[in-house]
């Protein structure tokens, strides 16, 4: 299951004129009945909501005052998620004239046209104090809180994930949450600036909307809405020989990458976990040989005790925003695969109550389930959901196992050959791959069910470039790929073994000497051919190339360009 929760506006939204009808009612309860949640995301004032909404306890949890307060209807506990609004405020606007004023634990409302009072107000006293309105509600709240923050904050208590609720409102202020969730629907009767920024318009107003909405998820969990989720959720890859783009689904795909050692089977990984980790969906990789066990985005866990390392694993992954990184280098080898059995029913049991992890990733699958694996229980479901395997030989990877995998991304001379290793006995996967593209790239070959496979450009990690920076700014190239300084009469041998010692002595040699070697281009040869950066070497060839520049201008800018591209903060 996709979707375990709902997040509702309830102004416009399932309330009409403040009341809730006995159809949406019903519908919620028929929503709740399924094991889903049902949280209430409202700008009004608890005690406000408890007169025109007698019963609370339908929804699991609250969001109220615009998100600035959390409410547990159940266990009647309430928690601010910011200060008091203060007495001056409150005070100086009454002074000024502003009415009606209603004040909560947080929130401070008003009415339009009061807003030019409001702003002002806040403005002289120079408070950190923001305004949202909401279909002629002037909003005061204190700065960075509003329905998508609370939101977060519940889903945070409930060990839940936006990527896993549908939100529906229907105004202004619901613009924040809605965007937040993995699919946002207004209303009919929403705003057009609503209307224009959702994934889906219900054809009903109002309860007749959320019904709509409701009776959708409960029937196929929104699956007929996910075409129109990719653009704003899918994994880029790259694209291919015609411009194309080549997308991952970020729910469900089960993907295997494999191609021989060096053919850049890690480099395609690292660009998908950075993808899923701007995203904020929450990975756990199971790394046998400890090659992901630098990542910054993730904690890293290892050890010899299998059991304990499964137990903290769980730990971690409690957090839907941690993701985790398993390290089994202090496993002997034939322990690998059983920590693999023990590992994924927990998994699969946390994803079945939260969803979550999003993506499993199984680094060299070959040998955590290789082909004559004989697990003590069937560990292997029907489907895996979001699964990335990456194996130097698909032939080698547990048979139940790879027939899990609906796509392949193909590396190597020999793509073919992959792609047949892979398939086995299977006839749904396209084996044949058409000639590799000759222009420069990072090549690798998509293929998948129902297509003609393709070969993609792939889109490289950031941290590739942040291992290049930290190699060539302050690690030591060898002397026959390093810079000398020699002057114009050769009388100098000053040798720089990295862009940090280029700097240094750049800076301390005469301007003959750095003439020289500007004239005859040999700064941008040295950036193009040994530090292999094509970027900087184009702004030292504009430098060398501008004759009217003086010894120092032309060092300035060189030395900017390498500080900009290698040692300035990120």
């Amino acid at each position: 299951m996709r979707y375990l929760a709902l997040a509702c506006d309830y102004d416009g939204t399932i309330a009409t004129h403040g009341v809730v009808d006995d159809d949406t009612r019903d519908a919620l309860g028929r929503f709740r009945a399924s094991g889903r949640r049902l949280i209430l995301v409202t700008g009004r004032e608890l005690d406000d909501l408890r007169r025109v909404c007698p019963d609370l306890t339908i929804f699991h949890r609250i969001v109220a005052e615009n998100g600035a307060v959390l409410h547990d209807p159940h266990e009647r506990t309430t928690r601010d998620l910011a200060p008091a609004p203060p007495q001056a405020f409150i005070q100086e606007l009454r002074r000024r004239g502003v009415s009606p004023v209603s004040v909560g634990r947080v929130i401070v409302a008003s009415w339009e046209p009061q807003e030019t009072t409001v702003l002002q107000t806040i403005r002289d006293l120079q408070l950190e104090l923001q305004v949202i309105f909401n279909k002629g509600a002037v909003m005061v709240l204190p700065s960075g809180v509003n329905k998508a923050t609370g939101l977060e904050a519940q889903l945070q208590e409930l060990g839940l994930s936006a990527h896993n609720v549908a939100g529906i409102g229907d105004a202004e202020n619901d613009h924040a949450f809605l965007s937040a969730c993995e699919c946002g629907v207004a209303v009919a009767n929403a705003l057009p600036a609503v209307k224009e920024r959702v994934d889906l318009v219900t054809a009903g107003d109002h309860g007749r909307g959320v019904i709509e909405l409701i009776d959708r998820m409960l029937a196929n969990d929104l699956a007929d809405v996910e075409p129109r989720l990719a653009q704003r959720h899918s994994v880029r890859l790259g694209v291919d020989e015609q411009g194309a783009e080549a997308l991952l689904k970020p729910y469900g795909e089960a993907v295997l990458i494999a191609g021989p050692s060096g053919a850049g089977k890690s480099t395609i990984t690292t660009a998908i976990l950075e993808h899923l980790c701007t995203a904020r969906y929450q990975f756990c990789i199971i790394d046998p040989e400890g090659d992901y066990q630098e990542l910054e985005e993730a904690v890293s866990l290892r050890g010899s005790d299998e059991r304990a390392m499964a137990d903290e694993a769980m730990q971690v992954l409690a957090s839907p925003h941690q993701n985790l990184v398993l390290n089994l280098v202090d496993l002997d080898l034939e322990q690998r695969p059983l920590f693999f059995q023990r590992m994924l029913p927990l998994l699969l049991e946390l994803r079945a109550r939260t969803a979550r992890p999003h993506w499993v990733v199984v680094d060299e699958a070959h040998h955590l389930l290789p082909v004559d694996w004989q697990p003590a229980t069937h560990v292997l479901p029907g489907s895996l959901g979001s699964i990335l395997m990456i194996t130097v030989h698909p032939d080698h990877v547990y048979p139940p196992a790879r027939e899990l995998m609906r796509t392949l991304i193909a590396l190597g001379e020999d793509v073919t050959g992959v792609a047949r290793d892979f398939a086995g006995a299977r006839q749904d996967l396209p084996t044949g791959a058409p000639p590799k593209p000759e222009r420069p790239g990072r090549w690798a070959c998509l293929f998948q069910p129902g297509a003609q496979p393709r070969w993609i450009d792939v889109v490289p990690p950031k941290a590739e470039r942040k291992r290049h920076q930290r190699k060539y700014a302050e690690g030591e190239l060898g002397p026959d790929r390093s810079f000398y300084f020699r002057g114009p009469d050769g009388r100098l041998n000053l040798r720089s073994h990295n862009l940090a010692m280029f700097t240094q002595v750049a800076e301390g040699v005469d301007d003959d000497t750095w003439l020289h070697h500007l004239q005859q281009g040999d700064y941008s040869r040295w950036f193009r051919e040994a530090i292999k950066d094509e970027s900087l070497a184009q702004a030292a060839a504009a430098a060398e190339a501008d004759r009217g520049l003086s010894a120092a201008e032309s060092r300035r800018r060189i030395l900017a360009a390498i500080e900009e591209r290698y040692t300035s903060p990120a």
